[in-house]
């Protein structure tokens, strides 16, 4: 049998009711005492990092999650790691990016009911988590949620109470589980991982809306190295007698900032040659496009990249690589 390590990291699935709200309190080896089948799946230890709602995730907690990770990659077949769902896909992506082409499943389930409660899909979610994992065709970092297997660069919280809360964003689902039985549809090579250690928090995200003051984006500039724009539809900046974006954007032109176009519609991604209002800004301020990222995985990356390189050449060309499937549009319309 497969050897897992749970590690757990907080989150709804180990939250228990106080009388300030759910406050997360169970302890890993209290979670996996509820799912008390998985001694028919693989064999099972398991792990406290940290026990935090997962609003409060910060990117050093996810440098937290791969150092744990690297100490303990040889030692066991795969990793299910327990999660809040707020920020679940967020730290999918981080680790997609920190944690590459792993032969062994890395794998963040969750709840959106506690696993005390009565009527919960933490149970459930957590035996599908360990059922994918112990599959020998399992690599890489993937979300498992309400019987879907999410790849990591693609996986989007769409709903706030279901239980299918999670989807799939521009890229098929790899894999589903059915009353404890697996049906795999898609799986990689596997590789020799490869583990990175550093991200840079300075990216921030500017959410265009109607009548949307320009002198943000100077604010923005002044706190962080990098901004992801989100747009509507297939992307462009505003422009006319009511808007000033172009004129504050000019004000950063040459001194080491990086825009990132993406959208606000959550599936078919960007493309800014379609309209006047895209084309030339993405010219004119030599602007990196998302395509059909996920903005989950836009931020995540560009954190990645900047914890690598401050070289706008080097920059542009790891943010247009494909890592993990995250990008994909692009690459195919350049053949």
């Amino acid at each position: 049998m497969k050897k897992i390590l749970m590690i757990a990291t907080g989150g709804t699935i180990a939250s228990t009711r106080t009388s300030a709200g759910l406050s997360p309190l169970l302890s890993s080896e209290e979670i996996l005492e509820y799912v008390p089948d998985v001694k028919n799946v693989c064999i099972v230890e398991t792990m406290q990092l940290y026990n935090i709602d997962s609003t409060n995730i910060h990117p050093e907690h996810w440098l937290g999650m791969v150092k744990t990770i690297k100490e303990q990659y040889d030692s066991y077949d795969g990793f299910v790691l327990c999660h809040g769902t707020d920020t679940m896909a967020y730290t999918a992506a981080a680790l997609s990016y920190l944690i590459q082409d792993s032969a062994k499943p890395i794998v963040l389930t969750g709840s959106q009911k506690p696993i005390d409660m009565e009527i919960t899909d933490a149970k459930t979610n957590l035996l599908d988590s360990f059922i994918y994992a112990a599959s020998p065709n399992a690599s890489g970092v993937q979300i498992v949620f309400n019987g879907k297997v999410i790849l990591g660069t693609r996986a989007r919280k769409v709903r706030t109470k279901s239980f299918d809360a999670f989807e799939s964003i521009n890229f098929p689902i790899l894999a589903r589980i059915r009353d404890g039985q697996l049906f795999e549809y898609i799986h990689f090579e596997k590789k020799e991982p490869r583990f990175f250690e550093t991200m840079s928090p300075k990216v921030g995200i500017i959410k265009l809306s109607p009548g949307l003051d320009a002198e943000v984006i100077s604010f923005y500039f002044n706190r962080y190295d990098a901004i992801i724009l989100e747009s509507y539809g297939v992307g462009g900046i505003p422009s006319g007698e009511y808007y000033k974006l172009h004129e504050e954007i000019d004000k950063w032109q040459g001194k080491g900032k990086i825009i990132i176009m993406t959208t606000q519609v959550p599936n078919e991604g960007s493309n800014m040659e379609v309209y006047k209002v895209g084309y030339g800004s993405k010219k004119d301020y030599n602007m990196l496009e998302a395509y059909d990222m996920t903005l989950e995985s836009c931020i995540a990356k560009m954190m990645w990249i900047l914890g690598r390189t401050r070289d706008i050449e080097e920059i542009h060309k790891l943010f247009y690589a494909t890592i993990s499937k995250d990008i994909l549009y692009r690459e195919e319309r350049q053949g």
